[in-house]
């Protein structure tokens, strides 16, 4: 069925609206980290691969690094595993890290490849076992309380941070046109594998790969004042301060000192925007508007 003059117009006008996004972005390389409910949704999943690849086709470099919680945490259940938590960090011990392997490198990895290629792109999947992309060390939590002579060192498993990160096989494949997707998993110095969270391996990534943009798909709208408003538009300053005075806690916490460091590192921008809107990886990136939190460095 043919356009209409107005809905017509309207797309003419969204089309030129982007175009300088677009030339100012060619070339450029944009990390994005793909977890929640835009992972588990048919319709969002689809909407995002076709994301990716008309980022690629006007010349921009997506790299996309993925989580996977809800699906791991699935599979264990099925297998009779009990899974337990400590400061929101999955305890995870040589059994479940196979599962995570699985499902990460595996089973989720290997879908959005899929999903990418089917919408036209030429995607690649990766862990950071591949080309050693991503060096881990292990991480160790620590509990302080009061009835404690020193404070309490707690052992989660193979759980890990980044310790570096070896950029030269997403650069050959970006310049060879292909579209990483990247599984956050490292390696030790004892070839162990460790489960890093997605967040941290993809503000990293963006720090080492010197990123145009970082972008953490959410679920929620993004940052949100006290009155539940939108808050964009922010620099350093204002971040830490609204973290000190409480605004900025709990579960978001995590994603927004992942974006201050990148920023704050050499990566131009910072975006937390919500995945559970249909085309908001392109919506933030080509309207003047945007649809999350947009964070600099400085302002």
């Amino acid at each position: 069925m043919a356009l209409n003059q107005q809905e017509a117009f309207e797309t003419a006008r969204i089309l030129t609206e982007a175009l300088p996004y677009i030339q100012r972005f060619a070339g450029r390389t944009v990390v994005i980290k793909y977890g929640g409910n835009a992972m588990e949704n048919a319709e969002l999943k689809s909407s995002f691969a076709r994301d990716v690849v008309l980022m690629k086709t006007v010349g921009i470099n997506p790299v996309v690094v993925h989580g996977g919680g809800p699906q791991i945490g699935k599979l264990l259940k099925a297998l009779g595993k009990e899974t337990r938590f400590v400061g929101g960090m999955r305890v995870t011990d040589s059994e479940t890290m196979d599962v995570v392997e699985m499902v990460l490198g595996g089973l989720v990895n290997k879908e959005i490849v899929n999903n990418i290629n089917r919408h036209g792109g030429c995607a690649v999947g990766l862990t950071g076992k591949d080309g050693d992309l991503i060096r881990a060390r292990k991480l160790t939590l620590t509990r302080d309380a009061p009835e404690l002579d020193a404070p309490e060192i707690i052992d989660i498993g193979h759980v890990g941070e980044v310790a570096s990160i070896d950029k030269s096989i997403v650069e050959m494949l970006t310049r060879d046109h292909f579209i990483p997707i990247i599984a956050p998993i490292g390696v030790g110095e004892n070839g162990h594998a460790y489960n890093i969270n997605a967040d941290l391996v993809a503000g990293r990534m963006a720090e080492v790969l010197m990123a145009e943009k970082l972008i953490l798909l959410t679920n929620t709208p993004g940052l949100l004042d006290q009155q539940g408003q939108l808050l964009t538009g922010l620099n350093a300053k204002q971040v830490q301060a609204l973290i000190a005075d409480g605004t900025i806690s709990g579960g978001m916490l995590p994603k927004v000192r992942c974006a201050l460091d990148a920023v704050q590192t050499g990566v131009r921008a910072a975006h937390i925007i919500d995945g559970r809107l249909e085309h908001a990886v392109l919506v933030e990136l080509f309207t003047d508007e945007g649809v999350g939190t947009l964070i600099q460095a400085k302002r």
